[in-house]
């Protein structure tokens, strides 16, 4: 295991019988390949809050943007603890992948300016970066977060696995 690479758990319990753990290179391939994802905070009276969103994985941190008076943002103010989600609607085929992990706000033109580079490249939305997060046009400033996983859950689904990836310091 490298320092980047976490430790896998395959479940068996939730597992086909004589499986091992897909590897994390495929898991980072599903996060890198992906578009969109299904982010959940949780509201200040304890509801829980989901919308879809693009993120981008790079450097083994999943990054979003959203506006300052969306619900997902003023959730975040709050208490950073969050989930994003991806995978297919496929019930015998890929993987669903689940990161938990709390959103820090990311700030600073150099990673801003490469952040939105990879909006461009990836999903062809213009961004113009400033130290404080993207703008769009004439827009209100929209603001980026990073979760950096402390846990990941991916359910493999042919053949069935349930693995966690653990990351350590």
């Amino acid at each position: 295991m490298s320092p980047t690479e976490p430790l896998a758990e395959l479940n068996a319990s939730f597992s086909e019988p004589g499986v091992t753990a897909p590897p994390w290179s495929e898991i980072a391939t599903v996060l890198a390949e992906s578009e969109m994802f299904w982010l959940s905070t949780v509201r200040g009276d304890g509801r829980p809050h989901v919308a879809p969103l693009p993120a981008i994985w790079l450097d083994g941190t999943l990054y979003f943007c959203t506006g300052p008076q969306e619900q997902k943002a003023v959730n975040l103010r709050a208490n950073p603890g969050c989930v994003l989600t991806t995978g297919t609607p496929a019930l015998r085929s890929g993987v669903d992948v689940v990161v938990e992990g709390a959103a820090v706000r990311v700030t600073g033109e150099p990673r801003l300016r490469e952040l939105a580079a990879l909006w461009k490249s990836k999903l062809d939305w213009d961004f113009e970066a400033d130290s404080d997060g993207f703008r769009d046009g004439n827009s209100p400033t929209v603001l980026v977060y990073g979760v950096t996983p402390a846990k990941i859950l991916a359910f493999g689904k042919s053949p069935y696995t349930q693995t966690r990836y653990r990351f350590t310091g």
